[in-house]
Formats: C-alpha cells, structure tokens, sequence
C-alpha cells in the first residue's frame, strides 16, 4: 500500500536576519501562546506536532490527582477487602511514608526517582517494615495504572531486596530468664498477660481480646480459645471477631501452671475481659505501652528522661544497676539484666514446644500458623541449633550404616 501524502498546514513565514522561516503558534499546557520556526515546512510540522503530543501530556500528567489525594482513594478501596487491623497498618504506612514525601506531587508526574529518594528515611528502619512500604508503593501505582489514572507505573523496576535494617534474630527466654522475670512482676499488673504468652502462646492482640467466656478452667483439661482480636483506632481499643489469620482460631490447653494463674485472677475480676484497666475495659494503646512499662523499668538498660529545673527541660540519663533500687522509687528494684518484648514470650513459648519434641505439625496448630513454612523455619533454626544434641542425633542415625561396614 502506498505511503499516505501529508497535507501540510499553510504556515506563515517571516524573515529573521536576511533568513526566511516558516512559522506558527501553539498553545502550551498554561493556554500562552508559543512561536514555532523552521526553514522548511516538513521541518515545522514535525516540530509542531512533538510539540504538541509533549503539551498534551504535560496537560494530561497535570490533570492527575495528587499522590495524597489518589492515595486517600486507594486506602477507601481496600476497606471493603482487607481486615480492619490491615487496613489500620496500610493507613499509618501510607500516610507516614507516602503522603508525607510525594503527597503533593501529582501521579503522572512521580518518576522512580523520586520513590527511591522518598525511601531514604525508610531504609534506616526494619527490613520488615521497608518491604511492606515498597510493596504499598507498587500496588497503588498499579492500580493507578489499571485504572488510566497514569499512563505508565514508575515502580515497575522497584525492588525490596537489600532495603532496610537487618532484624536481629529472635532469642527465646531462658527457664532462668523466665523465672527472674515473673518473680519480678509477680502480683503486678502485667504478670496474667506474661503467663498467657509464656505458657499459651496468644499474639499480643489475642491476649488483650481474650474474654472469660473463652476460659475453660472447670474442665478435665481446662483450655482457652481464641476467637477476638484486638487493635486501636486513634488510641481506643477495638474488639474485632476478625482474626488475623484462619488458623488463628484455636483450642489452646492449659498447663498447670496457668490455669492455676488464671483461676485466681478470675476470682478478682470485675471485668469480661482477662486483661483490662481500671474500668473493667479493654486496654488502650497507651494503657498496654503503661502496663509493659512495669516490665522496662525493672531492667537495667539505660533510659533518660527529662525533667524541668528552673523553667529549662533538662535530660537525665539513668544507668540502672542489676540488684539495686530505683533512685525515685524504692519498689522497683532493677532485677532483670535482659530485655523482653510482647513477642518474645510468644517466641519462647513455640520454642519450648519445639524442644519437648512436640511434632511440628501441631506446634504449627497452637501457634495459629497459617503456613507451614513459618513453623518449619522456626523449627529448624530451634531444633537443629543445639550441636551436641545434633551430634548424637547423627551417631544414631548412622550407628547402623557403620556396622555394615
């Protein structure tokens, strides 16, 4: 097929220093008119039309909504999919590590460069926590996409390998760690929510949500079951039936030990909940950070705080030594020379299943594992880190194959 023939437009021309052009006017994306020369005129259409293909996607990429704006819309339609706690994690990310760097810019205007740059701050914070980020900046540029928001997705080339800080590896307590640690906090409030961790595993949100009507303690073999989860919005609690997981929901059987705990904190309970505040109402944030607070106190890290002396806000550095008591409170005595987390009592409860030989299918069930590979990754690095039990383990595995011989 032969080769259309372009009409060219008539253009005017004009002398410009004994030279003849050819010229015309366009309008750029902020509706001013601009001249455009060329001594021929193939020469001047091929001008004219890349410069108006470069307006019309200026004026496209101006039309975009703002990264804050699109952003906003993207949380709105993941509330009718995710789980309320997702949703809440989403949120504080996207606002914290997205809007805040890129919100006022405009979706066609966002370049790869301008993500990697945004994602400097995120670098120096957990590699768990950099992931999430960059797979919230690649799922709401290719909705964007999807949905002829954009006419391309600068994420496309964006990886989460390498970002990020390391997370040290989770440590388990030792049964000396333990012990130190609930005599310290014996009678004191957080003690219930330490044993529940400890001796039934529960994720942080489980135990916070965990009522009465879901302790069975006047059985033959007194359990619990999980079936409420727990999380804040704006620092209030919410109890949600909405577990993180399927396999979340769980019959848990009780040792001794706590069963024994738990039958005497529900002889002082005024409240449904197992743990609660003052009013019988589950805790919020700030009331759960007060009631670890119990816990940090007693270590012997080093903290500072700071006080206000002549009208000036002065720091103090606290040097705590292990046997010693408080300077400004004769209570606290600091006995724990180790630091917990909430998870950490979680951690060493599935590593001491793992150590009594429970198989890993049911470590798998009472830790509320959705995956297998979760349990086996714990399981090996637990079971297979003891090198003298491995040792022996190896003798006996090959003590038949050596008699052959």
């Amino acid at each position: 097929m032969a080769n259309r023939k372009i009409i060219l437009p008539q253009y005017g021309t004009v002398m410009k220093r004994g030279v003849l052009y050819y010229r015309t006017r366009i309008k750029d994306a902020n509706g001013k008119l601009v001249a455009i020369y060329a001594k021929t005129p193939e020469e001047l259409y091929n001008k004219e039309t890349l410069a108006l293909e470069q307006i019309e996607n200026a004026t496209f990429h101006r039309k975009t909504p703002t990264v804050a704006e699109y952003c906003e819309k993207w949380l709105l339609m993941q509330s009718v999919h995710v789980r309320a706690t997702t949703l809440t994690d989403y949120t504080s990310k996207v606002r914290r590590h997205i809007i805040a760097e890129l919100g006022d810019k405009r979706m066609g205007e966002v370049s790869l460069d301008d993500i990697q740059l945004a994602l400097v701050p995120v670098s120096k914070k957990s590699a768990s926590v950099y992931k999430s980020v960059v797979i919230l900046y690649k799922s709401i540029f290719r909705a964007a996409m999807e949905s002829r928001i954009i006419d391309h997705n600068p994420t496309i080339y964006l990886t989460t390998k390498g970002g990020g800080v390391p997370q040290e590896e989770r440590q388990a307590l030792t049964d000396e760690q333990v012990e130190r640690l609930l005599d310290a906090i014996r009678d004191l409030p957080p003690y219930v929510f330490v044993m529940i961790g400890l001796y039934a595993g529960l994720r942080r949100e489980e135990i916070l949500a965990l009522q009465w009507d879901s302790v069975y303690l006047d059985t033959d073999t007194p359990y619990l079951t999980v079936r409420r989860a727990w999380h804040t919005e704006h620092n209030r609690p919410v109890i949600s039936d909405e577990l993180k997981t399927k396999a979340a929901e769980r019959n848990i059987p009780l040792p001794v030990c706590l069963a024994e705990c738990l039958k005497a904190a529900k002889e002082t309970s005024t409240s449904e909940y197992v743990v609660s505040n003052r009013d019988g109402e589950p805790l919020s944030y700030t009331q759960f950070k007060r009631l670890w607070q119990y816990i940090v106190t007693r270590t012997v890290k080093e903290r500072s705080y700071y006080r206000y002396e002549d009208g000036k806000r002065v720091k103090h550095t606290v040097t705590p030594v292990l046997g010693e008591k408080a300077a400004h409170n004769g209570k606290v005595v600091y006995s724990l020379d180790f630091e917990v987390t909430p998870h950490q009592l979680r951690h060493t409860y599935i590593t001491n299943l793992i150590h009594a030989s429970v198989d890993p299918k049911t470590v798998q069930y009472l830790a509320g594992h959705e995956s297998s590979k979760i349990t086996m990754d714990i399981y090996a690095k637990v079971k297979y880190n003891r090198p003298n039990e491995l040792v022996r383990s190896m003798n006996c595995a090959f003590a038949s194959w050596d008699a052959a011989q």
